[in-house]
């Protein structure tokens, strides 16, 4: 049963969302899954959704589902592409993986209108690109 598992505190991960430029000069935005542990995780499930209203009419995204088979310390993996046209919603992002048997399991959610210009910071670990870190 869910109850009989211990869920210890999720640490060394992060999701980013973060922008590069083209080949057209126009940016696109992706999300990114970051490893900071100094551990491999594996059976990396991350499930992704956008919730929220647009003048007062409910609005709700497709649900994607992502599966990697292992995330090496200090590596990162592309979890989708993002569209500005769902900034005004919350994107959350649900990870599930394991370090050795051990569950780990966190919901990341960027709240409506954080993906923003003024948010943007260098991520070192994406090589420079600029981003929204949510840890």
């Amino acid at each position: 049963m869910k109850k009989d598992i211990p869920f210890l505190p999720v640490e060394g991960i992060q999701v980013v969302v973060a922008r590069k430029l083209n080949e057209v000069n126009e940016f696109d935005w992706q999300v990114f899954l970051i490893n900071r542990n100094n551990v491999p995780i594996h059976t990396v499930f991350v499930t992704s959704q956008g919730y929220g209203a647009k003048s007062d009419a409910p609005q709700k995204t497709s649900t994607l589902r992502h599966f990697f088979i292992k995330i090496e310390p200090g590596a990162h993996e592309v979890v989708e592409t993002i569209m500005p046209d769902v900034f005004h919603l919350n994107n959350e992002f649900w990870v599930s993986y394991f370090i050795d048997n051990q569950v780990f399991d966190k919901k990341f959610i960027f709240v409506p209108d954080s993906i923003v210009e003024d948010h943007l910071v260098p991520i070192p670990a994406l090589g420079g690109l600029e981003g929204i870190l949510h840890e």
